[in-house]
């Protein structure tokens, strides 16, 4: 049984074709890498699921049933609802998705008190909790921090807590570690795996860098203009690709993969 299905999706702007008759599926607890360059429409794919697609972008066909439900027939205050309880978004930037003027802790807290999931009070404990899962050192503290006040691999990690708040099944997240160095990059793929394997999450994970599908994914679809051109188990994509854009992305990937 799928989590999520999502079944001939198209996405238009204007009379532009951003995500073109794309249909994949992710079962509980398994990562599904979605790889291909900028403008793939990767991240509009994963926006769509979410309902966040901004006008003039706008869904045309196509079906994305989680848990049993066609989300696209769900109304908004139902989507709201969804949104952070059951499917949670890491965003590419935290400095622009976390709230400057709020602390940390207090944004944690509201991602549970907004479901209804925890008192206040609670929630304010569960912040530092989650703050400390996210290996983020003297958590209590950390929490009453405002963003500015956290390095770009700290912010992302609270990206992380808050996304895990309300143990959703699935998270989605969109270019994780883009904005990062390479030696934090690698601290906040591990944290991912460490706690996708502690709370079974379903991952979504949207990049253009094969080296990151080839340590995270179970399965990766290649996306190339709108279209996903290639899908599989990722050992078989890495030693066998059929596609000739794949066979590109990955002669581009320095070193070599198992």
């Amino acid at each position: 049984m799928s989590l999520l299905d999502v079944k001939n999706l198209t996405v238009t702007f204007g009379s532009v074709t951003a995500v073109d008759n794309v249909s994949f599926q992710i079962a509980p607890g398994e990562t599904l890498g979605v790889v291909g360059e900028s403008g793939s429409g990767k991240s509009v794919t994963a926006f769509s699921i979410l309902r966040l697609v901004q006008p003039p972008g706008r869904i045309t066909a196509g079906s994305i049933v989680f848990e049993g439900h066609d989300l696209l027939t769900l109304s908004e205050r139902q989507m709201r609802e969804i949104r952070g309880a059951r499917i949670s978004l890491i965003f590419q930037e935290p400095m622009t998705a976390l709230n400057p003027v709020m602390r940390v802790g207090d944004q944690i807290a509201e991602a549970l008190t907004v479901h209804g999931m925890a008192s206040r009070a609670e929630a304010r404990q569960r912040a530092a909790e989650l703050l400390d899962a996210v290996r983020i050192p003297d958590a209590a503290r950390r929490a009453r921090d405002y963003p500015h006040q956290l390095s770009g691999g700290m912010r992302q990690r609270v990206m992380i807590a808050i996304a895990l708040a309300c143990r959703p099944p699935l998270i989605i997240a969109d270019e994780p570690t883009t904005a990062l160095d390479v030696t934090i990059q690698a601290q906040v793929l591990d944290l991912l795996r460490e706690l996708k394997a502690r709370f079974n999450l379903a991952l979504l994970l949207i990049t253009h860098d094969f080296g990151v599908v080839a340590e995270m994914a179970d399965r990766v679809a290649v996306m190339y203009r709108g279209r996903i051109v290639e899908e599989g188990p990722v050992r078989r994509i890495l030693r066998s690709p059929v596609n000739e854009y794949t066979q590109n992305l990955l002669a581009a990937v320095p070193g070599k993969h198992a």
